[in-house]
């Protein structure tokens, strides 16, 4: 497997993209692939829209994902000189300002575009070291490949079960700790509910915890398709130190805010199939106040 995805690293990008319109083709109209569950995730955050344009929106959400898996293995051979051409990070002073304060930042992202490019580019394009948190994958051979290609950009993976053991490690030094905060957290760990795209929607507390542990920045990391294999990477600051014991919510609620806007903005570039609404909310559980969409 690793070989073969050494082997399609190799190829043009313009090759690799044909390559990911068959996998659209066959992932959408052949096998159907989470088709049911993504097409009842845009219903429910886009209950006002026609169903032509929902239909539009999870074609072309399909048609982003095969291309930016393709992508993503080029980008494992690619240069950084070459993703970086392809990736730009619009204002990375943002991030230098954190580290010429010697404080460290937290990185919130989502699965949105290629986010796998987010985390090479963001290894090629930062002068600060660069912690990704991430799952291993299963193949041993294959998560091996990946971790490597991240090295090899700047940026230093980090098994999320070993996540909070490098932060109490590496506490004094000035880093990015760059996560995909769109995943559902587990139901017994400690969660914020928050009205977003239209549900209610549990959050993960831990960038909080992490902030207040490290007197730490964070930022929203958001991801704009330009064009067929171009992406622009905006960053904003959503919460700095002095933290209150409030944080954690506020963080969580300011991250939210941010993530809905860009999906609402280009929903087709967001991970529709992911899912995101595993548990509902419990009957017990603060009901958030209603926010009003942008």
């Amino acid at each position: 497997m690793t070989l073969f995805l050494r082997i399609l690293a190799a190829f043009p990008l313009p090759v690799l993209h044909v390559l990911g319109w068959w996998l659209f083709v066959i992932a959408f109209y052949v096998v159907r692939w989470r088709v049911p569950l993504a097409r009842g995730n845009l219903a429910a955050a886009f209950p006002d829209k026609p169903e032509a344009e929902r239909e539009r929106i999870l074609r072309d959400c399909y048609r982003n994902l095969g291309s930016s898996l393709l992508e993503a293995i080029w980008g494992y051979g690619a240069n950084g000189e070459a993703l970086k051409r392809r990736v730009r990070i619009v204002n990375p002073e943002v991030v230098d300002h954190c580290r010429a304060q010697n404080r460290s930042v937290i990185m919130l992202a989502g699965h949105l575009c290629n986010w796998e490019w987010l985390l090479l580019a963001a290894g090629a394009h930062l002068s600060i070291p660069i912690d990704v948190v991430y799952k291993p994958l299963r193949l041993a051979g294959v998560d091996a490949y990946v971790r490597e290609a991240r090295r090899r950009f700047g940026a230093n993976p980090i098994p999320h079960k070993n996540f909070l053991y490098e932060v109490m490690r590496r506490g004094d030094e000035p880093r990015a700790y760059a996560l995909l905060a769109d995943q559902t957290p587990l139901a017994k760990v400690p969660k914020h509910w928050i009205r977003f795209l239209n549900r209610d929607t549990a959050f993960f507390l831990g960038p909080e915890r992490i902030a207040r542990y490290l007197d730490a920045s964070v930022v929203y990391v958001a991801m704009k398709r330009v064009r067929r294999g171009y992406y622009d990477v905006h960053i904003d600051v959503i919460a700095e130190p002095p933290y209150d014991d409030d944080a954690g919510p506020a963080i969580a609620e300011a991250y939210a805010r941010h993530l809905e806007a860009t999906i609402l903005a280009s929903p087709a570039d967001w991970l529709w199939i992911h899912n995101k609404w595993k548990y509902p909310k419990p009957a017990d559980a603060a009901r958030p106040p209603r926010r009003k969409r942008a």
